[in-house]
């Protein structure tokens, strides 16, 4: 895991970011013209960064196109059903990225180390997963799995600023406490998944997560040369001159409630 590169500048980080992102709009476009259809997984230890790969790659991309699903934890009614089931509704359809912020593999994860499932229920999902992932595939859904790998130290250094940033204060859970006191078991749990679906045609790709900006970009980069885009920017638009505006009777602008000027206020 290459954690011992240099980190990268925030000026030349920025600038190789918006190239990235650049070409995630052409990829958008592809998608968009070709009814192209992906699931992009995203799995890791807590605060290995995967929200902030998440955030950077759906930042310029169309809501429409490409959309995050986050699922909350299963309500009575869903653990009732086909354990899969609930990730089905969210597959995409033709022209749509679908990045899964944890996924199925919640099973495999936290609910074996925590006691969430049974054995039993543990051992139906290892033998069905590689099974329901080859189905999406041969449906013709491109499966691109990353798993993002954080080492000890640099996961409890993160834990320790998020006490302190009342902005990513709830990014720290009960659950993620949890997990600190586990990691051997969450090691255990990692390396048995892999061992069952790290498969041939739906590969685990790890990101090596101890640097955040090389996180993203590694990350962003491969994902760009797993799909197989082409160019299809459109010629620019050019924009007409505008026709001339005719006055016409308007409520006046006082019966208007506007928002305060807030920022004029701000030293």
């Amino acid at each position: 895991m290459p954690h011992h590169r240099e980190k990268i500048s925030k000026k030349a980080y920025e600038r190789e970011l918006t190239r990235l992102q650049i070409e995630l709009v052409k990829m958008q476009a592809w998608v968009k013209a070709t009814g192209y259809r992906a699931v992009i997984v995203f799995e890791g230890r807590d605060a290995a960064g995967k929200g902030g790969t998440i955030k950077r790659i759906i930042e310029p991309l169309n809501p429409r196109i490409a959309r995050i699903v986050a699922l909350p934890a299963p309500t009575d009614r869903e653990r009732t059903q086909w354990y899969f089931q609930r990730y089905v509704a969210h597959l995409p359809a033709a022209g749509e990225v679908i990045l899964f912020d944890r996924s199925w593999y919640n099973r495999a994860g936290v609910e074996r180390v925590m006691g969430f499932c049974t054995d039993e229920d543990y051992a139906r999902f290892m033998r069905q997963c590689p099974v329901f992932e080859e189905m999406l595939i041969d449906a013709g859904i491109q499966l691109i799995k990353y798993w993002f790998s954080v080492s000890d130290e640099e996961q409890e250094r993160r834990f320790q600023r998020r006490l302190t940033d009342p902005t990513k204060r709830w990014k720290l859970s009960p659950m993620d406490l949890e997990s600190r006191a586990r990691w051997a078991d969450y090691s255990r749990a990692k390396d048995a998944m892999f061992a069952r679906t790290d498969t041939d045609r739906a590969p685990w790709f790890v990101v090596g997560s101890d640097i955040k900006r090389h996180a993203r970009l590694d990350c962003i980069a491969h994902l760009l040369s797993e799909v197989p885009y082409t160019d299809l920017t459109p010629e620019p638009i050019e924009l007409p001159p505008r026709p001339p505006q005719h006055s016409n009777d308007r409520p006046p602008m006082e019966r208007q409630t506007f928002v305060p000027a807030h920022h004029a206020t701000v030293g």
